[in-house]
């Protein structure tokens, strides 16, 4: 059997500038890449202890034509873009703590879930809904 892995995961933002914060100090993840052409930027994540898993963080209007971006950034801002983006931690206590102390808009406090995990959510600074479960 062939063994197939996701690489990479996109997320948009309005501002990457703004992101990289939230992501690399708010969650923890480590830039790896971060490429800037036509106009556009590329930022790329690692997850400590999965190597060759990227997120990548860049504009609407990156790598898509103008009307899809501009169609994706009104989504984005309004908080209805692609998602939630479901992430995982051994302790949801701490993170969410770290997550609030770092001014990290909160959409639900840790709590058990009926259908599953226990979990809390967060908006990143572009309106992403960010989920994040106990494992």
């Amino acid at each position: 059997m062939t063994n197939i892995a996701l690489a990479y995961s996109p997320i948009t933002v309005d501002d990457v500038d703004a992101a990289i914060p939230f992501y690399r100090d708010g969650l923890g993840l480590e830039v790896v890449n971060d490429v800037a052409y036509d106009g556009h930027r590329w930022v790329s994540f690692g997850f400590p202890g999965q190597p060759g898993l990227s997120l990548v963080v860049s504009d609407p209007t990156a790598g898509r034509s103008p009307e899809d971006g501009d169609a994706l950034q009104r989504l984005v801002v309004k908080g209805s873009g692609p998602g939630p983006y479901v992430f995982t931690t051994t302790d949801l206590d701490a993170t969410f703590e770290k997550l609030r102390a770092f001014g990290a808009e909160v959409l639900q406090e840790p709590k058990e879930q009926g259908w599953g995990p226990r979990d809390a959510a967060f908006r990143d600074p572009a309106g992403n809904h960010i989920r994040i479960n106990q494992v």
